[in-house]
């Protein structure tokens, strides 16, 4: 029997690996062939998908990318058996986008049926919550402290810090809450994980409620990943079949479950509090700290807030220790960052690699430039609310400390790519609107700054006093940097002021425009 490996990863669903998986099963049938089809995550490859890849003697060989109309010649060229093909890639490990990467947190995804627990186990699964079991809670503080690993969704908060936090204070119960309500654009790396490698998630946060002495856990993912939220319901059912949920976990004398949550799409509540706010049925709004989620989060008992990646670099850490986990990496930023590479951009995918890379190796090596053809002009990377980067900043290191020294953010770890007809005085106003729609309102420089600033912005490009105008919005970015209750209004000036001072020629010709009428 021949195994053939066909991503059910979204990305990959949307240009038709069904059909693919369809039409192989159906031309195998028709031959009389004894071919598996196993539905796997995606290898984050997504220039390559449909990937399919075929196991033989000399190991998996990928084919990519597939379409339907491919597969007649796919079998004519006796791929089963490695055969040569113009869409022949070779061993997938081996193509130069993926031999570049460090894969410690998705080194199974694409590679296993994600909801195999004997596939899980044979790759590394579980070993990480079986010794966690037999360190304790102090010792498995002690281990993820000593890993360096910070925060994946955004903050770059210590983990090992806020999972002590959570363990020394005292309470009836406690909760692990994992935030994957990923809203940021160009991100895809927790919808990754909860397609492709759930189990992972499971684990990690299983060893943080041992750590922390909490008996249940919630995951709250967003409405608009239908796929991920199936698959990893489906993983919930089959850990606690498995005993790796519920009240032996692992036979040993700690209780954990876990359940999924769906948001309904509001971006605010990818902020701690007002997710929290949400789980407990409540409208979504920021809540003013102190008290932090640690002392008083869910239901005002002590929660560990994480997120996917967070959570998923942790099985690791315990399996092999929190000084190998710190081995990669630079400065503060310890370990590894899957990097989300999008936009206009020539190789989109997901890059994991220790943080150190450049920014413009990530672009132009890693990205391959533009898929136009055209010159990068910007790359911005944390999000829509992140700082935009022009090439004269391609220098800068792909670390925490670098990026805050150059007024911008790592974030989520999304890069999106743009070329040089993009105007950025229109991604200005894009950033103020964003906000001013998303904002929960609580507090006035977030819910009326934005509104004012697009107006200021649209004034500018009217030419309508444009230095006054360009004065007083930065000094409502400040106003909102500062004085905003939570990072949506906080973080607004990042990519407003980031194209006011790299690109200010697309602010300053509708001015020219306007005089000379």
């Amino acid at each position: 029997m021949t195994r053939i490996f066909i991503p059910k990863d979204v990305a990959a669903l949307a240009i038709g690996a069904d059909k693919v998986a369809k039409k192989i099963a159906e031309i195998a049938a028709a031959r009389r062939l004894d071919v598996t089809v196993v539905r796997t995550g995606s290898r984050g490859m997504f220039f390559l998908e449909p990937l399919v890849e075929v196991e033989t003697a000399a190991g998996r060989i990928g084919y990519g990318p597939v379409a339907p109309a491919d597969v007649p010649a796919l079998f004519d060229a006796d791929f089963l058996n490695g055969g040569a093909h113009s869409l022949r890639i070779g061993r997938p490990e081996d193509h130069p986008y993926l031999a570049r990467q460090t894969r410690l947190t998705f080194a199974r995804c694409g590679i296993t049926d994600p909801l195999s627990l004997v596939d899980y186990a044979e790759l590394g699964g579980w070993r990480g919550l079986k010794r966690a079991i037999e360190m304790g809670p102090p010792a498995i503080v002690n281990e993820v402290t000593q890993s360096g690993l910070r925060g994946r969704g955004g903050a770059g908060f210590p983990t090992g810090i806020k999972w002590k936090t959570v363990a020394d204070t005292q309470a009836d119960r406690k909760y692990v809450v994992c935030n994957a309500d990923e809203g940021d654009s160009g991100t895809f790396a927790d919808r990754m994980v909860m397609e492709g490698d759930p189990f992972m998630l499971i684990e990690g946060m299983t060893i943080a409620a041992i750590a922390v002495g909490a008996t249940k856990g919630f995951v709250y993912c967003r409405s608009e990943y239908p796929h991920a939220i199936r698959t990893f319901n489906e993983a919930l059912r089959l850990a606690r079949c498995g005993g790796w949920l519920g009240p032996d976990v692992a036979g040993s004398k700690h209780s954990f479950d876990i359940e999924l949550r769906v948001g309904a799409g509001a971006y605010v509540c990818g902020e701690e509090t007002a997710l929290l706010d949400s789980l407990e049925g409540k409208r979504g709004i920021v809540r003013a700290k102190p008290p932090l989620p640690a002392h008083k989060g869910l239901f005002q008992r002590p929660t560990v807030v994480n997120n996917v990646l967070s959570f998923a670099a942790v099985p690791f850490i315990l399996a092999e220790g929190g000084k190998a986990y710190a081995d990669f990496g630079m400065g503060r930023s310890r370990g590894t960052m899957p990097i989300q590479i999008a936009g206009n951009v020539r190789y989109g995918g997901l890059f994991e690699t220790a943080f150190g890379l450049t920014l413009g190796e990530i672009v132009n090596d890693i990205g391959g430039g533009t898929l136009s053809g055209r010159p990068v002009r910007a790359v911005q990377c944390g999000g829509p609310l992140g700082a935009y980067f022009p090439p004269s900043l391609f220098d800068t290191p792909f670390d925490y400390e670098a990026f805050t020294a150059r007024d911008g953010l790592i974030g989520h770890g999304g890069v999106v790519v743009f070329d040089d007809t993009v105007d950025m005085a229109q991604m200005a106003r894009f950033a103020m609107e964003f906000c001013a729609i998303e904002s929960c309102g609580k507090c006035t420089p977030c819910r009326i700054g934005a509104v004012r600033g697009k107006e200021v912005i649209e004034r500018i490009m009217l030419g309508t006093n444009v230095d006054a105008n360009i004065t007083l919005l930065e000094d409502l970015c400040q106003t909102m940097k500062f004085g905003s209750l939570c990072a949506l209004g906080g973080f607004v000036p990042y990519p407003v002021m980031s194209a006011l001072r790299h690109y200010p020629e697309d602010f300053r010709p509708r001015a020219a425009a306007v005089a000379a009428e």
